[in-house]
């Protein structure tokens, strides 16, 4: 199971057996605008869901980043402390924040499909 799910936060999540692998969606980042500074959480560390995990910081403001699920982050992505930019370029790929070994996997159910989340965002609109 490789699909993506996403918060109402603008987190997303995608799921390779017991890992988690999550990031701001695409509508975040340009809604921050141009991303400057990432603070990661540290390795080892447990979240619980809806729980700070990171902090973003644009031009225009500074946003904390919530755990779609619960877990332990057993990885971060040093590419977007070093070139914060990444993710304005790829939010929902290669601009990543952490992975996480999930503690509770129905935790998922509360979450958007793709689908759900691109009619969330344009009632926002």
């Amino acid at each position: 199971m490789s699909d993506v799910r996403y918060t109402k936060e603008h987190e997303w999540v995608r799921v390779d057996g017991d890992l988690a692998t999550i990031g701001i969606s695409e509508h975040a980042q340009q809604q921050l605008g141009d991303i400057v500074f990432v603070e990661l959480p540290e390795v080892g560390r447990q979240v619980s869901q809806g729980g700070s995990l990171a902090v973003v910081e644009s031009v225009k403001a500074a946003s904390d980043v919530y755990a779609p699920i619960g877990g332990e982050v057993v990885e971060t992505n040093s590419a977007v402390e070093d070139d914060p930019a990444l993710v304005n370029r790829s939010a929902e790929d290669a601009g990543w924040f952490c992975k996480l070994r999930i503690s509770d996997a129905s935790q998922l159910t509360n979450l958007m499909d793709a689908a759900a989340y691109k009619a969330y965002v344009a009632d926002l609109s």
